[in-house]
């Protein structure tokens, strides 16, 4: 058979340059206020962005380096050297003590920025747990708890989002309130479905439609562990998000940068242009990641069957919810619930990955992104002694892969457009 994967990696390598923020962000930024600008950026590509902000400002307008200044905070692991805008590597998923002091920093910046200023907001996915700053009556443990518990029941992001927002100082627009003097833009890198404002980087500076009761709608619908404590912060009136109409977004402008969907699209030219018929099925899938898996696998058993040369293709932020043990996350378990669904059908491989560089994981920048299959996937586990079904049951999709020498590792990308599936079914 011939080795797909190369193939496979550079569609995913294609669809994660066309949102890397050297690409996307200098056509967007402002010109120089009367006053300073203010960069405060938030996610996995929050150095990057902050980055390609300075060498704009410094390098191209010529700004005096004294009127810029900021703080990135970003992932582990994913820092790029900066002149003037200060960069902390702060926890993801789970938030850390780094993350605390970085948005406690973040909001007094934002509150110190005059009516001279440009508050320039750079936003990526990753966002939500790298700014940190629990409303009065939550601890910092009870935070972390609260994420740990949204990470494993398997809510979709948005949900996971509308929890988080009531339950801060800096989410649901009170970053833009704490800066509200100031002309504020917020340029953002889209890692959720349908791009809701909102939603990337739990929306600090855009009115939230979420409310109180839906928060505790989510808490009860699966049954959170969480302490009384988070249950009196969400009865709790003063801690409602910001709505539209609020002071805080008079002077508050909002402009997607990078979409999945474009990510998506620069996938597509590849494949087509090796000859595939594409099958695009949306930048926006949501879902449980097996089952999803299943229904991908019965699109390209039927594809092969008909004799068919195409590249299925699908972006969006799947879920697992976790009831084993095991190491892993959503693109890895399911490319592993592919490779099960497929049993080793002929002519057909397939990535999936996180175009951040991770997928779950520890929070390690080693961590891997997803992962590849094929049709010698089964056959080599079985003569590993390895059980699909066990792993799966596990949620232990990482060692499966791991094993198998399967991972796709690209490290850090420095950006963040959510979740990239590829299937190409050829002829066996």
């Amino acid at each position: 058979m011939t080795d797909r994967r190369p193939f496979l990696r550079s569609i995913f390598d294609a669809a994660v340059a066309a949102a890397h923020p050297d690409v996307v962000l200098s056509a967007h930024l402002r010109p120089v206020p009367k006053g300073k600008v203010v960069c405060l950026a938030a996610g996995k590509g929050a150095a990057a962005m902050a980055a390609a902000a300075e060498r704009h400002y410094l390098d191209t307008l010529g700004l005096d380096p004294e009127r810029l200044t900021g703080l990135a905070t970003t992932r582990h692991g994913h820092g790029v050297p900066t002149r003037r805008i200060g960069v902390i590597e702060a926890g993801h998923p789970v938030p850390d003590e780094a993350g605390l002091k970085a948005a406690d920093d973040t909001l007094r910046l934002a509150a110190q920025a005059t009516a001279d200023d440009l508050l320039l907001v750079l936003l990526s996915g990753g966002g939500s747990a790298n700014w940190i700053a629990p409303v009065e009556g939550i601890s910092f443990a009870q935070k972390q708890q609260v994420t740990r518990a949204l990470l494993r029941s398997g809510a979709p992001i948005g949900e996971i989002n509308t929890v988080r927002k009531h339950l801060s100082r800096i989410k649901g627009g009170r970053l833009a309130r704490a800066g509200r003097r100031a002309d504020i833009v917020t340029l953002a890198i889209s890692d959720v479905p349908r791009d809701d404002a909102s939603a990337i980087a739990s929306g600090p500076t855009v009115p939230d439609p979420t409310t109180l009761a839906d928060a505790r709608g989510i808490v009860a619908k699966y049954n959170l562990a969480v302490d009384d404590a988070v249950r009196r912060a969400l009865d709790d009136p003063k801690n409602e998000s910001c709505k539209e109409g609020d002071a805080a977004f008079l002077r508050a402008r909002f402009e997607l940068i990078a979409k999945p969907e474009a990510s998506l699209n620069a996938a597509v030219k590849i494949a087509k242009d090796a000859g595939y018929e594409i099958v695009d099925l949306g930048a926006d899938l949501e879902g449980e990641a097996r089952d999803v898996a299943a229904e991908h696998a019965r699109i390209a058993l039927k594809a092969r069957s008909e004799g068919k040369r195409i590249a299925i293709l699908s972006g969006g932020e799947l879920t697992v919810t976790v009831r084993g043990q095991g190491r892993g996350g959503p693109n890895q378990e399911y490319a592993l619930a592919l490779a099960a669904a497929l049993a080793g059908a002929k002519g057909i491989a397939a990535v999936a990955g996180d175009t951040d560089g991770t997928d779950g994981g520890t929070g390690r920048p080693e961590d891997p992104a997803g992962a590849f299959i094929d049709e010698t996937t089964l056959p080599r586990a079985r003569r590993l002694g390895l059980d699909p079904a066990v792993f799966l049951n596990d949620n232990n999709s990482t060692e499966f892969f791991e094993k198998l020498g399967d991972l796709l590792t690209p490290g850090p990308t420095l950006t963040n457009v959510n979740d990239f599936r590829a299937i190409l079914v050829d002829s066996p």
